[in-house]
């Protein structure tokens, strides 16, 4: 029988075996040039999905916000036409609510991923930016065309924008051939707070979508203490891999542009109490392993929880913040994979 020829190919390294060799650096400009080519190398070929991919502007408070419709392009058919309407997932980036674009593949490829696996419609939602704070550079966030010029850009702008694109994705239902009552409204990180807050308005409002889907979000104005496990996952991440009590707080104060003190639950869901909670529809929060903001995910599953409703935890293993950034990582074709059979289940 003849030998099995070698393959060409050189392994992929996984995240968890790329970490330690960040450990010596501070911060990312102090990296090794092989060492961050190391890091940022892809885990695989980007996915090809069959999609009808369209540019639209959402009507908001602050100007129009920038849409991205992903359709499966068996839409476009005349016999796709009589199916009934999809299941749609209104998605949020994220990037600090300081940074991220349609075009980064927490949004891009996630948005793809989604759209193709389930047959469902994504929106993805370009939210308006705050400016860096000084300590991180300052650097002005970009501006969309038909803003305000006089617009300080904080909370609750960007919440107001994604609400915007909910309401316009609901109205343009027949347009998008989508079912409004088997929407879902999630995102990543800071996109994970912001479609958590969306929910919990539109929840109180009486309009709750019909599942809620957070990735690694930050639901806590400031970082909660760990548990031994929660510890010790992240003791060994390079620096600038972590949530510090500092980071978060400055995070924080940007967002809000005032105290701490005076964040509110439409701010970070998980200052709401247990009654406020108990209107939230179905939930799935998931956390990375080597991650701080993992507590946060961790204690509003606890919440939600406590309030009754139904609330899936997962732990992502072997990936740190941010895992859906990662081309062809396989954790995150399995974090899509799960988010679109959610979907299906609407």
């Amino acid at each position: 029988m003849p030998a099995t020829p070698p393959d060409p190919r050189p392994a992929v390294v996984p995240m968890r075996e790329r970490l330690p060799a960040l450990r010596p650096f501070t911060g990312w400009d102090d990296v090794a040039p092989d060492v961050l080519a190391a890091w940022d190398a892809p885990y695989g070929p980007d996915e090809q999905w069959d999609l009808r991919i369209e540019e639209h502007q959402a009507p908001g408070p602050n100007g129009p916000v920038p849409v991205r419709v992903y359709t499966p392009a068996a839409t476009a058919t005349a016999a796709a036409a009589a199916r009934a309407p999809r299941p749609v997932l209104v998605w949020c980036h994220g990037g600090g609510f300081m940074h991220g674009d349609l075009d980064m593949p927490e949004a891009d490829a996630t948005s793809r991923g989604v759209a193709g696996r389930a047959g469902a419609v994504v929106v993805s939602v370009d939210y308006r930016l705050c400016d860096e704070p000084e300590a991180l550079g300052g650097r002005r966030a970009r501006r969309f065309p038909g803003t305000p010029e006089d617009l300080v850009i904080h909370a609750p702008v960007p919440l107001q924008d994604v609400l915007a694109a909910v309401r316009w994705t609901v109205a343009e239902a027949d347009h998008l051939g989508i079912d409004p009552g088997r929407l879902a409204l999630g995102g990543a990180s800071a996109g994970g707070n912001l479609a958590a807050a969306a929910t919990l308005s539109l929840a109180h409002e009486g309009r709750a979508p019909a599942a809620s889907l957070l990735l690694y979000p930050v639901l806590h104005p400031l970082r909660l203490e760990p548990t031994a496990e929660e510890a010790a996952a992240v003791a060994d991440l390079a620096a600038m891999l972590r949530f510090s009590l500092e980071t978060t707080r400055s995070f924080t104060e940007n967002y809000l542009g005032r105290p701490v003190s005076e964040a509110g639950i439409y701010d970070f869901p998980g200052l709401a109490d247990t009654a406020q909670l108990a209107a939230l529809p179905r939930t799935y929060l998931e956390a990375d392993e080597h991650d701080d903001l993992r507590i946060s995910a961790r204690r509003f599953a606890e919440q939600l929880s406590e309030a009754g409703v139904e609330v899936e935890h997962v732990i992502r293993e072997g990936v740190a913040h941010g895992h859906l950034n990662r081309i062809g990582l396989p954790e995150a074709a399995q974090t899509m994979d799960r988010l679109a059979e959610i979907l299906g289940e609407l």
